[in-house]
């Protein structure tokens, strides 16, 4: 099995202009991702991105890097692309989409989706959840979350905590439900991810704003992993600083 990890790094931010080549403690954004990504158990690492000064930035410290159109809709597109640049290896088995803007991801959560792969039923998608901890996380609508079946498949994300708990007051609901939010880590099928990037866009995604919802309603089943460990991604001068404090205080 042979696991290829894409990752999507784009040039413009509405709220981070330039965000890959942030400086976080004496390297880039993109550098601290693709380094810790290159701590997982895949076979290749490659930055898909738009903008010339990223790719050369990447080739600069010894990464791997293609230059993308910058006209994609999403990560999930840039990624297909990124991987026909690369001449779709035939090898690959996954794919493993990892976001640009998560400097401090840890390796396990990238092994963690690439083992459910090694299954003798192999899932089409496969995606992250980790249990919510504090009212705050369970009625952001920034932190999605997603209720599953009893085998770990995705029946839906929703930017609302799920399920509604009639019988108690908001306040109570995570002392008797197990609540779960999604992190924005996929691996696919590479002949899954194709026919993803054919889909138009749904009528749930566009309530929600959430990409994967067109997927379950296209009839595409996504397989969850549950982890432990958090995520942090950057989008504002503020995330830079909190990250900044942690890798000082490290």
């Amino acid at each position: 099995m042979s696991a290829l990890g894409i990752i999507p790094a784009r040039y413009a931010s509405t709220r981070l202009p330039g965000k890959p080549l942030v400086d976080l403690g004496g390297q880039s954004m993109i550098q601290r991702v693709v380094a810790q990504a290159r701590l997982a158990g895949l076979a290749r690492v490659v930055v898909a991105t738009d903008d010339a000064r990223i790719l050369d930035h990447v080739r600069g410290f010894g990464g791997e890097a293609v230059l993308t159109r910058a006209d994609h809709p999403s990560g999930t597109d840039r990624v297909w692309e990124a991987f026909e640049l690369l001449g779709q290896p035939a090898e690959v088995s996954c794919i493993v989409n990892i976001q640009g803007d998560e400097p401090f991801i840890h390796p396990a959560q990238i092994d963690a989706l690439v083992g459910l792969f090694a299954q003798s039923q192999p899932p089409a998608i496969a995606t992250l959840i980790k249990p919510v901890l504090t009212e705050e996380e369970l009625f952001s609508p920034h932190l999605p979350k997603v209720v599953t079946d009893q085998r770990g498949n995705a029946l839906y994300f929703s930017r609302h905590p799920l399920p509604y708990q009639r019988q108690h007051a908001p306040a109570e609901w995570l002392a008797h439900h197990r609540y779960y939010r999604h992190l924005g880590l996929y691996a696919y099928q590479p002949a899954v991810l194709r026919q993803l990037t054919l889909l138009p866009p749904s009528p749930l995604e566009l309530a929600e704003s959430l990409e994967q919802l067109r997927w379950l309603e296209a009839g595409f089943q996504i397989q969850t992993a549950v982890t432990e460990l958090d995520a942090f991604g950057i989008d504002t001068p503020e995330d830079v600083e909190r990250a900044r404090l942690r890798i000082s205080a490290h």
